[in-house]
C-alpha cells in the first residue's frame, strides 16, 4: 500500500500486516507485482495499474481502490481472477461538486489569471476592462453524467439560477428532473446551448476523448469546459488548440490524459485553470475515503462480502 490517511492505518494495523509500496519504485504492473508478491490484499491508488500481471497473483483475494473510479483496475481480469474489486462512492460526492463548482467559477471569471497578473506586478488599479470574464447567474449548465456528482453540482446550480441541460445514457426519474428544474437532451445540442459545460463520466471505451475537435467546435465561443471526471475523457491536444484560436472562452482541468504529465500547450495557456487532480482533497473526505477503503480490505481478507463490491460475480462462482 501507499500511504493513506488516519484512521485508514489504524483501522488495518488491527487486522492486517501492513507492507508500504518501496518507495522510489516505479508505478509500473511489473513493479507492482513483485511488491504484492505472496499477499492476499492490495490497498490501490488511481495511479497504480493493476492489471492481468498483479490479478493473476496466486493467493490475492481483494483490491481495495481509494477512489469512487477504478479505471485503473482490470475489473475483467479480476472477476476471471476470483478477485475482488472495491471503491469507495457516496463519500466524495459533495467535496468534489464543491470543486467542480469552483472550477467553473475560477476559469469563467478568470481567476488565477488575475492571481497572476497581480503577482506579477501588472495590477495598476481599476480599469473597466479588466479580465472581463462570463457569468455564472442565470446561465445555462450543461452536464454530461448526472451521476452522484453531477446531480450535486446540478443543486449548487440552482443557487445561481442556472437553467441546467443534461445527457446521459438513463433519464432522471421525473421528480428529480422537477427539482433540478433539469432537462435531457443528446450530446450536441447541449454542446451548443450550455455556458457552461461539466462533465462527470467514468472512463470507458466510448467516453475516450468523448471531448475532441468536433465537440469543442459545436461549443459556444463564450462557453466554458470543466472536467474532474478522469482526464482522457478529454483529447488535451484539441482543447489546447480550441483554447489558444479562442474557440471556447476557457477550461478548468482537475485530471489529465497522462497523469501527471500535462499538454505542454495548455500549460502556456492563460485561458486555462490546472489543479493536480485535488477535486476531492478535502481532510475530511480524503480520511474517510481512506477508512471506508480500509474497511472494504478487512472485510475481503475476513471472507465476508466488502460494503462497496463492484464484482459481485466472484461471490456468485
Amino acid at each position: 500500500m501507499h500511504k493513506i490517511l488516519d484512521p485508514g492505518p489504524a483501522l488495518l494495523a488491527e487486522v492486517v500486516e501492513l507492507v508500504s509500496y518501496p518507495e522510489g519504485q516505479p508505478l509500473e504492473e511489473s513493479s507492482l507485482r513483485r511488491a504484492a508478491e505472496g499477499y492476499q490484499g492490495i490497498l490501490s491508488q488511481v495511479m497504480d495499474p493493476i492489471g492481468e500481471e498483479v490479478l493473476s497473483l496466486p493467493g490475492l483475494k481483494i483490491v481495495s481502490n481509494v477512489a469512487v473510479g477504478f479505471d485503473n483496475i482490470d475489473l475483467e481480469a479480476a472477476t476471471r481472477h476470483g478477485v475482488m474489486v472495491t471503491n469507495t462512492p457516496g463519500v466524495l460526492t459533495d467535496t468534489t461538486a464543491d470543486f467542480a463548482f469552483a472550477l467553473l467559477m475560477a476559469a469563467g471569471r478568470r481567476v488565477a489569471e488575475g492571481d497572476r497578473e497581480l503577482r506579477r506586478g501588472e495590477f495598476h488599479g481599476w480599469g473597466i476592462d479588466t479580465l472581463l470574464g462570463q457569468d455564472l447567474h442565470g446561465a445555462t449548465l450543461g452536464l454530461i453524467g448526472v451521476g452522484r456528482i453531477g446531480g450535486a453540482v446540478a443543486r449548487r446550480a440552482k443557487g445561481f439560477d442556472m437553467q441546467i441541460l443534461y445527457t446521459d445514457a438513463v433519464s432522471l426519474p421525473p421528480e428529480v428532473e422537477q427539482e433540478l428544474g433539469a432537462r435531457r437532451v443528446e450530446l450536441p445540442e447541449l454542446l451548443r446551448e450550455a455556458d457552461f459545460v461539466s462533465l462527470h463520466v467514468p472512463l470507458t471505451d466510448e467516453t475516450r476523448h468523448l471531448i475532441s475537435t468536433e465537440e469543442l467546435g459545436q461549443m459556444k465561443r463564450t462557453a466554458v469546459l470543466v472536467n474532474t471526471s478522469r482526464g482522457p475523457v478529454v483529447d488535451e491536444a484539441a482543447l489546447a488548440a480550441a483554447l489558444a484560436e479562442g474557440q471556447i472562452f476557457a477550461a478548468g482541468l482537475d485530471v489529465f490524459e497522462r497523469e501527471p504529465e500535462v499538454h505542454p500547450a495548455l500549460l502556456g495557456l492563460e485561458n486555462v485553470v490546472l489543479t493536480p487532480h485535488i477535486a476531492s482533497g478535502s481532510v475530511r473526505t480524503r480520511s474517510e475515503m481512506c477508512a471506508i477503503a480500509a474497511r472494504n480490505l478487512i472485510a475481503g481478507l475476513r471472507g465476508e462480502r466488502p460494503p462497496n463490491l463492484l464484482n459481485q460475480e466472484v461471490l456468485d462462482k
